[in-house]
């Protein structure tokens, strides 16, 4: 039986499941950006760490001045700073789409079973809930920034199921990796349904790990277990 829900945020509430090292890609793409793929993912990968490393984002930041301060450290990595603006702006108006359309599936959710967050996030994940109107809706948020833990580490996971009051078991994780919120939450003895979307690479993913698979948040609402 089924009691509650912990879902991840990036890439399962605000990509449609998409890796967002890819849908800053196409974002490049779509703003005719001059660099090769093979080039902006260093770029990815550099600002990832950048952010990771250094305290730049700050509790208070919105998502756009998050997405400001990543697309800013990876143009001035590839010496391309003046489509910064027009690269924020397509993925701001994309993500905004994302979020609405998640949290009309959460609503409905939210009827029937209690929900947590568990994110790997940089300490803004609150400002940003507010930003996108899902601040209403998790009855608990555990972000690795403030607990300590990162995915994939399965005690997050387990710190999700303490907060629901439940038993592993009466609890489905609802994450876009296979490798940072499927298989660990599975250590933790949680049911699993796995976004699926694009990935970071074309690698084939073994999806038997997860319990379900969706191509679609909404998808969510019909599966039985």
């Amino acid at each position: 039986m089924i009691k509650g829900y912990i879902f991840d945020y990036g890439g399962t509430l605000d990509t449609g499941g998409q890796h967002w090292g890819k849908v800053i890609w196409h974002a490049y793409e779509r703003q005719q950006v001059p660099v090769s793929e093979e080039k902006f993912r260093e770029a990815y990968v550099h600002a990832e760490r950048t952010l990771g490393k250094n305290p730049i984002i700050k509790p208070d930041f919105t998502f756009r001045r998050t997405l400001e301060e990543k697309i800013r450290i990876e143009l001035e990595f590839l010496g391309l700073p003046e489509y910064q603006q027009a690269v924020v702006d397509d993925l701001y108006a994309i993500t905004c789409d994302e979020t609405a359309r998640s949290r009309e599936v959460l609503l409905q959710l939210k009827q029937c079973y209690p929900m947590v967050l568990v994110s790997n996030f940089y300490g803004n994940i609150a400002t940003v809930l507010g930003e996108f109107s899902l601040d209403d809706i998790f009855d608990t948020i555990i972000e690795s920034a403030v607990v300590g833990v990162r995915k994939p580490d399965p005690r997050i996971f387990t710190l999700g199921v303490e907060a629901l009051g439940l038993n592993p078991d009466e609890v489905i994780v609802v994450g876009d990796s296979m490798d940072k919120d499927i298989i660990p939450a599975g250590k933790a003895g949680c049911h699993t349904i796995w976004f699926k979307g694009e990935g970071w690479t074309n690698d084939p993913v073994d999806e038997s790990a997860a319990d379900k698979v969706i191509t679609a948040l909404n998808q969510i609402i019909d599966l039985k277990f």
